[in-house]
């Protein structure tokens, strides 16, 4: 299955937009059901617009209808076994238990993770919730 979802991330890094970094990065989410969507990096001039792989799998995926996630393959044109960056690490753990497994493509192997290995101690409704009772 591993394989399966990296090639499609290995896919998708093909249609990245990376004009100004050239570093074209791939992603691919499997949902509960087994359906997977992709999304590649999109940059713009302005960075802080830039679209990230991840970002866009998982927003076509709950645009879609999708709220339950199994796995998530990323893998970027250098191979160098890139991971989700902090922001995409939050936004996944808005939808994703800490067990959430992620898959990052190396030149030679590919490195498995957990959302709670990447992203301890996340930012959480729970979190917001204690912060807002505390200001009472």
């Amino acid at each position: 299955m591993s394989d399966s979802l990296i090639a499609q991330a290995r896919t998708a890094l093909e249609n990245a937009y990376t004009p100004y970094s050239t570093y074209a990065v791939g992603a691919a989410i499997e949902t509960a059901d087994g359906t997977v969507f992709t999304g590649c990096n999109v940059e713009t001039a302005n960075y802080s617009n830039t679209l990230h792989a991840e970002e866009v799998a998982i927003g076509t995926a709950i645009a879609a209808g999708h709220r339950s996630f199994e796995r998530l393959a990323v893998s970027s044109a250098a191979r160098d076994g890139v991971t989700p960056c902090g922001m995409c690490r939050q936004t996944l753990a808005e939808f994703c238990s800490e067990s959430f497994e992620i898959h990052c493509d190396g030149d030679s192997t590919v490195d498995r993770y957990t959302l709670g290995e990447l992203l301890p101690a996340a930012i959480s409704e729970s979190t917001l919730r204690g912060a807002t009772e505390n200001e009472d």
